[in-house]
């Protein structure tokens, strides 16, 4: 399996690349079980982040992270599901399509924890921000519930992501060509 060398705040990782289409690959991040990534990548967006009260993440592949960075800042943190449980009452939801899931998911937040971001500073935290569908997702929550989004931030901005100015991240990620070669370099 080709994969892409990539440098994320001091720390190297070797992304394998994962076909989308034909023509279209991605290097996926994963972030489950790595410590060392997970714990340095927390520090770095604390780092570049502004005053917040609470965290916001999506299921599942960011809730390392948003858990850690919960762990370091004294903040607790949300999770948005991918399918109402049991304990929550009157869900908030949401319709999200990613690049990473084939189909539409739906994201919930249970309704106590959307009172509580009432009036509240939430930050928006994901592990790879490519198409900005799952984080459309979240501020669609965020506001919904009534909290005052202060920031949205992510480990890696992927393709077109690197260039957005209304996100903060530790390293961009190009998009890939079938034979590995970025599609774009990362400026």
């Amino acid at each position: 399996m080709k994969a892409y060398k990539i440098d994320i705040g001091g720390i190297e990782r070797h992304l394998p690349l994962c076909e989308i289409t034909e023509d279209l690959y991605i290097g996926a991040l994963n972030m489950f079980g790595d410590v060392e990534l997970t714990v340095a990548s927390a520090k770095k967006l604390l780092e570049m982040a502004e005053e917040f009260d609470y965290i916001i993440t999506a299921e599942a592949k960011s809730i390392p992270l948003a858990y850690e960075m919960s762990r370091q800042s004294g903040k607790k943190y949300f999770i948005a599901r991918k399918q109402p449980k049991l304990y929550m009452v009157d869900p908030l939801q949401v319709i999200v399509k990613s690049i990473t899931t084939d189909g539409v998911q739906h994201l919930y937040l249970d309704r106590e924890d959307a009172n509580a971001m009432k009036g509240r500073r939430v930050l928006i935290v994901d592990d790879v921000i490519s198409t900005g569908e799952s984080l459309r997702a979240l501020e669609k929550l965020v506001s919904s519930a009534g909290g005052v989004i202060v920031s949205k931030m992510a480990v890696l901005a992927e393709g077109d992501a690197m260039n957005r100015k209304d996100i903060k991240y530790i390293a961009p990620l190009p998009l890939f060509k079938a034979n590995g070669e970025p599609i774009r370099s990362a400026d």
